[in-house]
């Protein structure tokens, strides 16, 4: 015991000097969980360093990238991109800005000469505070700087791409026979090596890669197939013409028509674009081999898409499907004429793409393009010369017309401007209109075709007499409203396909690569500026997605809320109705600030609109604030609440609805009345069920004055008691008048129902009615039977005598004395003599 005694003092000594070294193994903790901790301003200092070294070095890279549009492209992306990076770090310091800003305003002002001085502490933090924010500043001045040089350096590629685009165009090429020798030379020397490479390469993917070739062409067209089943079985009327439908309907033809156009060509090019990707995926091409294989499955997908193009609006063997007023000679010839422009121009390119690869002469691809623009405009001056024209009303097989005088000159100058340009030396200039024409001319046309197909969907009754409307009809029994609104999605849709499908492929055409379309992309979709206020589509999609959810959020809560737990715990109709429409304001209210938060709206910047709204509030929403304000106080006072009998004014029924703004109100004859709430607030309302539904009810009873008037009333206060009315409070009778004619009576009684008033009311009434003439006591009133008079027999005899005298003295002669005729007068004789 003593030893441990020692041992435990002795440990008691040492702590002190245990201390120092505890805190010492501790410091290389503490310091590393500072260094651990994230410092915003270094992190975003060396962001913006960072950036600066990228942008010196692709400002290196775009002057070496002069001559090369898709260098400079690429690029371009590479700048944008360093631009948004260095705005993004200078973003990342905003809040720690925000911390500084705060914490130095609770600091306040300086103390003035002669004011108390500060302590240390605080001398210290302000000065840390200033440096900070300085610092912060400074990385948000760099990053704002770094963001316009990169910029300016986007838009100096820009210009750079415009100038060398221009030159292209209009560079002049020297056309002598020498060129063609040169050229003729260049293209044996370009088949052999065409033949040894393209020869070299097959082989050594055959002996050695063979297994990975089927599996990418193989898996490549699983693709195609799988996306053509899908399309065909979604829209498997829209993408064949069926053969018994004699007389198709307009809408139905370009419908079709649209759908075999884009169904196909969407599964061959995935089917295209799957195969260069599985195969570069697999290594199976060779850098020389690479472009070759990308421009022979973009020429392939090209070609099938304006023979379907042809197909679908020209029809050739199917004249009851065909788009177009033209003969079936004029069809099958203006069918080949297109595809055989397609070709040529297919063929340029394709063959340019090998000459590239191959490292073959300019010259032989200089001849390549005057050939195929020459070709083009052959063909084009054919065009012109055929007859496919038909009048309204004749027969497709008949000889056809010549095209308007118009249409036939700009067609004849089309194609004698091609050759004329090919000719004098602006080959690439040449090139271009004839793509343009080829390409670009089948992107309208299947544009053109779109938007007359939404157009055509769109108008009212259109979709339901499509096959896919009438199938819709037929499956889940919609309606012509549905059906309408259905037809307006429909064309909604195929407008939004039609843009993004077709207006991609015009700007590739025209000289943009992808990541124009990709930046402008980004742009509009992330950032769009009007003025001050910035604008972001996907955020203000993602708002609206997140207040959709809210709505069905609180929709489903009011439910359950209601159905559930109120239901269970048997809350009052009324309360029920509050606490629902309560919380349907708070959940709609609280998804629309999470959506415009979500959108990115600044509600700062609407500060002025607020201001002029609550302006318009003060002059011309009076009224209807009035009634928001009037409506909260009936939900939160409940004078009244949903299912309560009331009077207000003329109007009296029950309460169906209570919002902010009105009250509906149901009339005993199943009228609904919109009472404004400030009415039912400022004037006075009757609530008959406002703590309970007791009720009194009155029944006036009137007799004639000959009666006892206590008899009438014990008989009147043994019918109330045989009622079902309440018998505490007793129904009482009250004697309320008398005349000389009548005696006037009212039964009183209480009901614990008061909205069965009116059956008790009735049951008692029947039942005073029915013991009345029991007792021989008949009612007052003009429509009251014969009344009985009771009087003594002596008064009885006497009367009797009275009213037999009062007979007897009455004579009623049986014939009346006759008067005697006058004499008749002679003729002749004198009247007065």
């Amino acid at each position: 015991m003593t030893r441990l005694k020692s041992a435990f003092l002795a440990l008691l000594a040492l702590m002190p000097l245990l201390l120092p070294v505890a805190a010492v193994a501790q410091d290389p903790a503490a310091d590393a969980q500072s260094a651990a901790v994230p410092n915003p301003i270094n992190d975003a200092n060396q962001r913006v360093n960072k950036a600066r070294d990228q942008l010196a070095a692709l400002r290196r890279q775009v002057e070496e990238a002069r001559s090369s549009e898709a260098k400079l492209a690429e690029l371009k992306q590479h700048v944008e991109q360093v631009g948004r990076g260095a705005l993004d770090a200078s973003v990342s310091t905003r809040q720690r800005f925000n911390e500084i800003k705060a914490r130095q305003d609770e600091l306040g002002p300086v103390p003035a000469e002669g004011q108390p001085a500060e302590s240390e502490i605080i001398k210290e933090e302000r000065a840390r505070l200033s440096d900070e924010r300085a610092a912060i500043n400074a990385v948000i001045g760099n990053a704002e700087a770094l963001s316009i040089e990169a910029t300016q350096l986007a838009n100096q590629i820009t210009e750079m791409r415009r100038t060398l685009f221009t030159e292209t165009l209009f560079e002049r090429t020297r056309v002598s026979p020498e060129v063609f020798e040169e050229a003729v030379a260049a293209g044996a020397d370009e088949g052999t090596d065409l033949h040894r490479t393209v020869g070299g390469w097959f082989r050594f993917v055959w002996n050695f890669k063979r297994e990975s070739l089927l599996a990418a062409v193989s898996l490549s067209l699983v693709v195609g197939l799988l996306l053509y089943s899908i399309g065909h079985r979604v829209a498997g009327p829209l993408i064949q013409r069926n053969k018994q439908i004699e007389k198709p309907h307009y809408i139905t033809r370009l419908m079709v028509a649209f759908w075999s156009i884009t169904i196909p060509t969407l599964a061959v090019g995935a089917f295209a674009f799957a195969c260069y990707s599985l195969l570069y995926s697999f290594n199976v091409l060779r850098p020389d081999i690479t472009p070759m294989v990308s421009s022979l499955l973009g020429v392939s997908v090209g070609l099938y898409f304006v023979s379907a193009l042809t197909r679908a609006v020209l029809a050739p063997k199917r004249p009851a499907w065909r788009l177009v007023s033209v003969s079936n000679r004029g069809a099958q010839r203006l069918e080949r004429s297109i595809f055989a422009m397609a070709l040529a121009n297919a063929l340029d390119y394709f063959l340019g793409a090998v000459s590239v690869a191959l490292g073959s002469a300019v010259v032989l691809t200089v001849a390549k393009s005057m050939i195929a623009s020459i070709v083009i405009g052959l063909i084009l001056i054919w065009i012109s010369f055929i007859r496919p024209m038909l009048r309204a009303g004749d027969d497709p097989a008949s000889e056809g017309r010549p095209w308007p005088r118009a249409l036939t000159m700009v067609l004849m100058l089309t194609g004698f401007g091609l050759i004329a340009l090919t000719m004098i030396g602006y080959v690439g200039l040449a090139r271009f209109i004839a793509t343009q024409i080829v390409v670009t001319g089948a992107i309208l046309v299947t544009m053109y075709i779109g938007i007359l197909s939404g157009r055509a969907i769109g108008t009212q009754g259109a979709f339901a007499q499509t096959y896919l409307g009438q199938r819709m009809a037929e499956r889940y029994q919609l309606n012509e409203v549905v059906l309408d609104q259905a037809g307006l999605a429909a064309s909604l849709g195929i407008y939004l396909i039609v843009v993004l499908l077709g207006l991609p492929g015009i700007l590739l055409q025209w000289g943009f690569q992808i990541g124009d379309i990709e930046s402008w992309a980004y742009r509009i979709f992330t950032e769009i500026r009007i003025g001050s206020i910035s604008i972001s589509i996907v955020g203000i999609v993602a708002g609206l997605l997140l207040f959709v959810v809210g709505l069905v959020v609180t929709r489903w809560f009011q439910r359950w809320l209601d159905g559930t737990i109120m239901v269970r715990s048997h809350v009052d109709p009324g309360v029920r109705n509050s606490v629902r429409t309560a919380v349907g304001y708070a959940g709609v209210g609280l998804a629309g600030l999470i959506g415009i938060s979500a959108a990115g709206i600044n509600l700062s910047s609407l500060a002025l609109v607020a201001g002029a709204l609550s302006l318009g509030i003060g002059f011309g929403l009076q009224n209807i604030v009035s009634n928001f304000v009037s409506g909260l106080i009936l939900l939160a006072e409940r004078p009244f609440k949903v299912g309560d009998w009331v009077v207000a004014g003329t109007t009296e029924g029950f309460v169906k609805r209570i919002s902010v703004r009105a009250t509906e109100i149901e009339t005993f004859q199943r009228q609904t009345i919109i009472v404004p709430n400030s009415v039912l607030i400022n004037g006075q309302v009757g609530n008959w069920t406002h703590r309970n539904k007791l009720g009194r009810i009155e029944i006036p009873v009137s007799v004639f004055s000959g009666n006892d008037p206590r008899r009438v009333t014990e008989i009147l206060l043994d019918v109330a008691l045989q009622q079902a009315v309440l018998r505490n409070p007793e129904p009482s009778v009250t004697f309320m008048n008398f005349s000389a004619a009548t005696l006037d009576f009212e039964v009183r009684a209480f009901v614990a129902d008061v909205l069965l008033a009116g059956t008790v009311k009735t049951e008692m009434r029947a039942a005073i009615l029915e013991r009345l003439r029991e007792e021989g006591i008949a009612l007052a009133g003009p429509a009251a039977p014969t009344v009985p008079v009771t009087m003594d027999p002596e008064s009885a005899r006497l009367l009797s005598a009275m009213i037999e005298n009062a007979k007897a003295g009455l004579v009623v002669p049986t014939e009346a004395p006759r008067k005697p005729a006058p004499k008749p007068v002679e003729e002749g004789a004198d009247e007065t003599g």
